[in-house]
């Protein structure tokens, strides 16, 4: 057997050993029927998650997510968290081949300041958690470097990471009943390596498993996935109307079981021409479940009829633009959950209905003013079409505030905004306008309406808002950053029948030239949950 033996010590890695080397080749898979059914609470004691491909990615988002919920995670061939920064294009080249650079000091960095908003769970529960990785060296979808950074990733937080890439495999869910050779990169893509990779991630998260029973004797649910939307409707989140849950008698009967949510890759979900349940039957994780009372959630995705998600793939890149895809509020990751709820019964098994909507800023008003010390002599700046809006202090010595422009009255009428935050892309710049001086931070002022005219005004510079230091934008050097939530009165400044403008601006001059532009390529975005 082929094993990395990552953080395993001596006495287990060769106990693990002996005991793969003897394990017997296991029965031809045998196909459990679905049966309509419903999701019902059990006796769950424990949650985790894996998955191939898009659904490793999903695996890493429901695990880093909701780490309170989660106790561990395997992915095979995927790579770390929040990879793709809601854009396609570095999905493809620095997230499954390696064009560019993934930016793992910014995937990192970007987790802790969602944990320390509250976008996701406290990242302190990542630590200690067991975690699995698998790379095959036959895998030129994900390559190596990738599924790399996501070991590293969850090191930098703690998590007891187990990396098996001692393989040839393909791009594939590894499984002794896998009907393809292990290099092969091939429909239903599931390999068979001579190993027993559930024995491994299993035993890894769970500390120990049994061995499997010969066939699976539980029953296969299909249930009804819309349910769990928050809107009520899956096919518009490209999520599929059917669901699987696997429940072996024991936990029927009431026994103490563990949930493993367990994601297909791409064009393997049970509607996508007409895969069915190859993965779901040759996964190998029905008969481990039978032995170690294991309830296996397999929740489906289906491909979109537009161009957003042709094959059928999990959200791990931001498609059909849901920009919270891998945080709390993300469409999928908040279905999932709420089938988790309805086994676990923890909370309702219907999320309450709650909805989110990303605006992009009006472009024709945004703008940027200078204005010397204390807001003297302002004027309207100049380059925007050339290096975006200004922020912090020009070679010309002035101080640069940005206004933004938005069109919230495309809030649904009667809704209680609950969340809001502000998205920027960082264009150029110069210095570190945060350390100048030590500590300074960039403001989110909040106004209901327009600060006099809608379009840029020299008096936007130092005009009253409806909500002052609404929030903060902490310090980025390329790429996007999202601020902190918006404060109560921030909230409330929101106007949901007309304009809202927000005004950034940094709490301290510059004491010397450091500045930055943003919305040049990429217009800035205001992002509002209601309820």
């Amino acid at each position: 057997m082929y094993l990395s033996l990552g953080r395993l010590g001596g006495t287990a890695a060769a106990l693990l050993i002996a005991v793969s080397a003897i394990i017997a080749a296991p029965a031809a898979e045998a196909a459990v029927p679905p049966v309509a059914g419903a999701l019902k609470s059990y006796s769950v004691d424990g949650v985790y998650s894996a998955g191939i491909s898009s659904g490793g990615y999903m695996a890493t988002q429901l695990h880093v997510a909701y780490s309170g919920t989660f106790d561990g995670s395997a992915a095979f061939a995927s790579g770390p968290n929040y990879c793709a920064q809601n854009d396609v294009n570095k999905a493809l080249n620095a997230c499954m081949e390696v064009y560019q650079d993934l930016q793992l000091n910014r995937l990192e960095q970007t987790t802790r300041d969602w944990s320390a908003q509250g976008k996701i769970d406290n990242a302190a529960g990542l630590n200690g958690d067991p975690v699995y990785v698998f790379s095959g060296s036959s895998d030129s979808t994900v390559e190596r470097p990738v599924a790399t950074a996501l070991n590293d990733y969850y090191a930098r937080f703690g998590a007891n990471v187990l990396y098996n890439k001692s393989t040839t495999a393909g791009h594939a869910w590894i499984s002794p009943h896998g009907p393809n050779a292990c290099t092969a990169t091939a429909n239903p893509w599931i390999n068979n390596c001579g190993i027993d990779a559930e024995r491994e991630f299993l035993g890894h998260l769970l500390g120990s498993v049994n061995a499997p029973a010969a066939t699976p004797s539980g029953s296969l649910i299909q249930f009804d996935q819309n349910k769990y939307v928050p809107d009520g409707a899956a096919k518009p989140i490209s999520m599929d109307e059917k669901g699987f849950a696997y429940i072996p008698d024991t936990c029927e009967s009431g026994a103490a079981c563990k949930v493993v949510v367990t994601l297909h890759g791409c064009k393997q979900g049970y509607s996508y021409q007409g895969f069915g349940t190859q993965f779901i039957d040759k996964a190998y994780l029905n008969e481990y479940a039978d032995t170690n009372n294991l309830i296996v959630l397999y929740p489906q995705a289906i491909a979109t009829t537009t161009l957003d998600n042709p094959n059928g793939c999990w959200n791990w890149w931001g498609y059909q633009g849901d920009a919270d895809y891998a945080r709390h509020g993300g469409k999928q990751i908040e279905t999932i959950m709420g089938m988790v709820k309805a086994l676990s019964g923890d909370g309702p098994s219907t999320p309450p209905p709650t909805g989110s909507i990303t605006l992009p800023s009006v472009d024709a008003e945004d703008g940027y003013i200078k204005a010397a010390s204390g807001g003297a002599n302002p004027a309207v700046g100049t380059y925007e079409n050339t290096y975006g809006l200004a922020l912090g202090r020009g070679t010309d010595g002035q101080y640069n505030r940005t206004v933004l422009s938005f069109d919230t009255s495309a809030i649904p009428a009667g809704k209680q905004i609950t969340r809001a935050y502000v998205t920027l892309t960082r264009s150029s710049g110069s210095g570190d306008p945060w350390t100048s001086p030590a500590g300074n931070r960039l403001l989110v002022d909040v106004h209901n309406g327009c600060l006099g005219g809608c379009a840029i005004e020299t008096t936007d510079w130092a005009a009253t808002t409806t909500a002052g230091s609404a929030a903060e934008i902490t310090a980025f050097s390329s790429g996007s950053n999202s601020s902190t939530n918006l404060s109560t009165t921030g909230l409330s400044a929101i106007n949901p029948s007309g304009r809202t403008q927000i005004r950034l601006r940094f709490e301290q001059n510059q004491t010397a030239t450091a500045y930055l532009f943003v919305n040049k390529d990429t217009q800035a975005t205001l992002t509002v949950d209601y309820q």
